[in-house]
């Protein structure tokens, strides 16, 4: 029986994310033309077109704003992180791609930053936790529990380990973006390197 289409969004609810999307896209376009640091809310008001009210609806600061766009960003990455998983034979070679995969997704990130922003204006970077960073943790959480339950890796928390290989990953990424060249191979086999040696050496008691 073929599936019934879902029904479309109504007007309310189109005028909504057409909203959300303006001022995300004004933010955008804010943030490349005066840097990160300079822009404020009132220079994204303005380039939507949108009542003050309005942008307050949606988000709070310009920092709220940012996490949006870092969350898009972990969107588009997720489903590559979860096609790595499927293809990958064991742990060991997700864990290299995916930090591979990652450090690449930066530095593309990183690049087109750079093409648009103000000269001297670093990249800034969430450390807070949205909800599209929340469910890559879940997939690499999951990823690590498969893998211990079919005996690919020790038997470890899938929690603490998930934690442990994302803040390498990403601070380890923040470093890379900050020198020049960029050097995504070197930056990943130094946290590659760091997480597989650091798992191996867990003492049984603390797994």
């Amino acid at each position: 029986m073929p599936q019934a289409t879902p029904p479309l969004p109504g007007k309310r609810e189109q005028t909504k994310l057409s909203n959300r999307q303006a001022i995300l896209a004004a933010a955008r376009e804010v943030f490349a033309a005066l840097g990160y640091e300079a822009a404020t809310v009132r220079d994204i008001i303005r380039r939507t077109r949108l009542a003050a009210g309005t942008f307050y609806n949606y988000f709070r600061s310009k920092e709220e704003v940012f996490a949006a766009l870092a969350d898009e960003g972990a969107r588009r990455f997720g489903p590559i992180l979860r096609s790595l998983r499927n293809e990958a034979p064991d742990f060991e070679c997700f864990v290299r791609a995916a930090v591979n995969a990652y450090f690449q997704f930066l530095a593309a990130e990183h690049a087109a930053w750079t093409a648009q922003r103000p000269e001297g204006e670093p990249h800034p970077h969430v450390h807070r936790e949205t909800p599209e960073m929340a469910a890559v943790f879940a997939d690499v959480r999951d990823a690590v529990a498969d893998e211990v339950v079919r005996g690919g890796a020790p038997a470890v928390d899938p929690d603490y380990l998930a934690a442990a290989c994302i803040a390498i990953a990403r601070e380890v990424g923040e470093k890379m973006l900050a020198r020049r060249p960029v050097e995504t191979e070197r930056a990943a086999e130094f946290a590659v390197a760091m997480i597989l040696s650091g798992l191996r050496g867990l003492p049984a008691a603390v797994r």
